[in-house]
C-alpha cells in the first residue's frame, strides 16, 4: 500500500440493517425500500473486501424506555433482542465490527471516533437507513471528527424515495467538498482503485 492511499484510507460503515426493520409485521414505510438496497449493499461489501479495507455495521439498540420512545417511534431495536441484530441477507463476516449505537449517530456514545484513528482510517462510506436519520447524522459526524465522508446514494434508503433523493440533493453540491461527498456504489470503488 502506497503512502497516498494510506492516508485515504476507507471503510464501509453500513448503518441500522436489523430484522426489526425488515418484519413485514411492523409495517414499516421503509423496509421494502431496505430490502430493495441489500443486493448493492453485499455488491458493496464485495468490492471493500477486494480492497481489504473494514467492512463496519453499526446498529440501533436502544433500551425499552429510551427518551426517543416518549415521541410517536415505538419501541424497536431493543438492546439483546433479535430485532437488534444485524440481517441476515447481508454478507457479514465475524471478523467485521458490530457496533450497537445508544442513538442515530455511529459516533453517539460508541468510542468509534479512536476505532476509527486507531485504523488509520481517514474517510467513512456509509449505507444503510435511514438516509435522512442515522445515515446523515453518521456522515455528519465523521466530519466533526476530522474524517472524509461520503454517502453511498445507491445503498441507502429512507422511508420514501422521494425522501431520500430531497436529503441527497441538499448536499449533492456542498461547500465541504471533496471532504463530504454523495456518490454511487461503483462511483466509489472508482474512486479506491482497483481490488485485488
Amino acid at each position: 500500500m502506497n503512502r497516498e492511499r494510506a492516508l485515504d484510507k476507507t471503510a464501509l460503515v453500513i448503518i441500522d440493517m436489523v430484522k426489526d426493520y425488515f418484519r413485514e409485521e411492523n409495517n414499516y414505510p421503509i423496509t421494502p425500500l431496505a430490502r430493495a438496497i441489500i443486493k448493492p449493499i453485499n455488491h458493496l461489501i464485495d468490492g471493500f473486501r477486494d480492497r481489504n479495507l473494514p467492512v463496519i455495521f453499526s446498529t440501533d439498540a436502544f433500551n425499552e424506555d429510551d427518551f426517543i420512545f416518549k415521541s410517536r417511534m415505538h419501541p424497536h431495536a431493543l438492546v439483546g433482542t433479535e430485532g437488534a441484530e444485524i440481517v441476515a441477507d447481508l454478507k457479514r463476516q465475524d471478523e467485521d465490527l458490530w457496533l450497537p449505537k445508544p442513538r442515530f449517530s455511529a459516533f453517539f456514545n460508541t468510542g468509534f471516533a479512536e476505532i476509527l484513528k486507531e485504523q488509520q482510517i481517514s474517510r467513512i462510506a456509509v449505507a444503510g437507513i435511514a438516509t435522512n436519520f442515522c445515515v446523515l447524522t453518521t456522515a455528519m459526524d465523521a466530519l466533526c471528527h476530522d474524517l472524509q465522508a461520503v454517502i453511498v446514494d445507491d445503498c441507502s434508503a429512507a422511508f420514501s424515495p422521494e425522501v431520500h433523493e430531497q436529503c441527497l440533493a441538499a448536499y449533492r453540491r456542498n461547500p465541504l467538498y471533496p471532504l463530504f461527498q454523495i456518490m454511487s456504489a461503483e462511483e466509489l470503488l472508482t474512486m479506491l482503485g482497483p481490488g485485488r
